[in-house]
């Protein structure tokens, strides 16, 4: 089986394939030894030919099902970074710690300031910031779906790290903090229909965010 059609069956069907066989890919390099890394993930990189020092980074977290080179295969991160110079990171969801290889979002083990896989993210921008000598002030995140609920976890639990991200087609940081709630509470459930949002105010909404962390601000 050509590694492509083995994407696409594991992409459809993710319980009959190993965490072995969905490595970074080619081009992407899989980094090892980022940290404890608690969130059991995968760190997977790509940096342009004589990048230079003080370049930005990109973090870009892929949605369910997916692995890291299939959310570069889509929007072409690899070609933008050649194209704009910037160090990107894609974080890599192991089927050990999701079945349908999401991130963790909706967990309290893991969408909060140092614990599970967003400590396990941070470790990872705080590798590739150290070893790609990347501008501190210039690091970005960014993710679909699932991924994109990370991102809203990463800008809530670390808002001092981002200078700006962008969440596509995600949902509001804690609107879950468990499963069943992921499925009921947070607008879509796991057959993409419409449900209720938990019932917040902008307010209460936002002040999710501002305790996540002791950051003082601005957001």
């Amino acid at each position: 089986m050509t590694a492509s059609a083995a994407n696409w069956w594991c992409s459809w069907f993710p319980w009959l394939c190993p965490d072995s066989a969905t490595s970074c890919g080619t081009p992407l390099t899989e980094v090892t030894g980022f940290g404890s890394n608690p969130g059991n993930l995968k760190m997977c990189t790509y940096l342009p030919g004589n990048l230079g020092a003080s370049r930005p980074l990109v973090v870009a977290l892929h949605g369910c099902t997916q692995q890291a080179s299939d959310y570069d295969d889509g929007p072409g991160w690899i070609q933008f970074a050649d194209k704009h110079r910037f160090a990107l990171l894609l974080p890599q969801q192991q089927q050990a710690n999701n079945l349908s290889k999401c991130f963790n979002w909706f967990l309290t083990g893991d969408n909060e300031r140092d614990k599970g896989e967003a400590l396990s993210i941070w470790q990872m921008i705080d590798k590739i910031k150290a070893d790609a000598s990347i501008a501190p002030q210039k690091v970005y995140v960014t993710g679909l779906s699932a991924g994109g609920a990370m991102t809203a976890v990463m800008l809530a639990a670390y808002p001092e790290l981002f200078a700006c991200g962008a969440i596509i087609a995600g949902v509001p940081y804690k609107c879950a903090n468990d499963a069943n709630e992921a499925l009921s509470q947070c607008g879509v459930s796991l057959s993409g229909q419409l449900v209720p949002t938990k019932d917040l105010t902008p307010a209460q909404w936002g002040s999710l965010v501002r305790n996540a962390s002791s950051h003082g601000g601005p957001f």
